[in-house]
């Protein structure tokens, strides 16, 4: 069946009954490796108070709420540290809603196992899937695409992507094609999805931008629980038998140890690779909000107040003064000690108790190779 077909197909279950079944979802994992070095394995950046003394964790979670009930926003994240984390920032998360990954696996079972959980509670549950460490502005304008987004899929076997217009030739997002229109739904027009493409080179990404048919890919992902466990089966069956085992023992004494022995033989692999990009009943909508992946310090410069030459200081654990003299369109954090710069622009001046990181902020992005080196090094006291 075609997918303006299967869109336009009468819902077996009452169509307006959308907003009754919506729950949300949050990964909340990975280790931020480009906002190193305040950004480390025991506090990754979902939870560094670098916005307003509020987290990308707090700040997502309360977003849901302003359109989800508590008990249906439900979190995977990767240690009983993390959860433990997440209860103390955001008191009113329900603990039997966090899930605990027995160990890293990538977003594929991070998004399986949350669907598997959530189905469990409603099997006619629409997933709205988000990363812990995006923000989103206006909030009413996100909310609206959500909301069209779970009433396009709703009862149907469908994915959707949202897809963000992209504002420069970023090499570090993956895209998506937008394909034929096929319908208008809750204001929203509804478009095939015709290809997901890989962190493309340079050259690539000023095509795809000026095409005016590519979007960045932000992994904001809406579904429904049953949609998406079948799309396991089809194109990730290693994941979905895993799933099925884990299903068989959720809330009984022998969950900790299924999970653990199913997890040991997962693949480590992101949903992208894993779903989406072999998925042919994929849809998508383009969004018409501002989204940012806090993926380095440039991003962490680009969405805070800056005074009148550009430069943003985040004050860190330990504040110190920082004496500025000519300096514009900086970001500096504080670390404990006087910072003192002078005539040097676009940089980043990144100060902790035990390490200092200057690097130019149009190239924060390779801040990661400092992480990859420290690995290699097995450098543990410095992630």
């Amino acid at each position: 069946m075609r997918l303006k077909e299967i869109l336009g197909k009468i819902n077996p279950l009452k169509k307006d009954d959308y907003k009754k079944h919506i729950f949300g979802l949050m990964v909340v994992g990975g280790g931020g490796t480009r906002l190193w070095p305040v950004s480390r394995n025991s506090s990754p950046k979902q939870f560094l108070r670098l916005f307003n003394d509020k987290t990308l964790t707090q700040i997502t979670a309360y977003r849901f709420n302003k359109i989800i009930d508590w008990d249906k926003i439900f979190a995977v994240t990767t240690s009983d540290a993390y959860k433990k984390e997440i209860i103390k920032e955001i008191p009113e998360f329900l603990p039997k809603n966090i899930i605990v990954e027995p160990m890293k696996r990538n977003t594929a079972a991070a998004h399986a196992l949350g669907a598997l959980y959530i189905s469990k509670k409603d099997p006619d549950a629409v997933i709205l899937n988000e990363s812990a460490d995006h923000l989103v502005d206006p909030q009413r304008a996100y909310f609206k695409n959500l909301f069209a987004a779970a009433e396009a899929v709703f009862g149907k076997d469908l994915l959707l992507a949202v897809g963000i217009k992209p504002t420069y030739p970023n090499v570090g997002y993956g895209y998506i094609k937008k394909g034929e229109r096929l319908a208008d739904v809750g204001g929203k027009y509804i478009f095939k999805l015709d290809a997901f493409t890989e962190k493309p080179e340079l050259k690539v990404a000023e095509k795809y931008v000026a095409s005016g048919d590519y979007f960045w890919n932000a992994n904001q992902y809406v579904w429904g629980a049953k949609a998406f466990l079948a799309a396991l089966s089809k194109h990730a069956p290693e994941i979905a038998k895993g799933m099925e085992e884990i299903s068989k023992v959720t809330g009984s004494p022998k969950e900790e140890e299924v999970m653990k022995n199913v997890y040991e033989k997962l693949p480590d692999i992101s949903v992208d690779y894993a779903v989406s990009e072999k998925a042919g009943n994929f849809i998508m909508i383009i969004a018409d909000y501002r989204w940012t992946d806090i993926g380095d310090w440039k991003e962490v410069w680009e969405n805070l107040d800056k005074d009148t030459n550009g430069n943003v200081i985040v004050k860190g654990e330990n504040a110190s003064e920082v004496i500025n003299i000519d300096t514009s369109d900086a970001i500096i954090h504080t670390g404990g000690r006087v910072i003192a710069i002078v005539d040097v622009d676009n940089i980043a001046v990144i100060d902790t108790k035990d390490v200092l990181l200057i690097c130019a902020k149009s190239r924060a992005q390779s801040v990661k190779k400092i992480v990859e080196k420290l690995k290699e090094e097995k450098r543990a006291d410095l992630l």
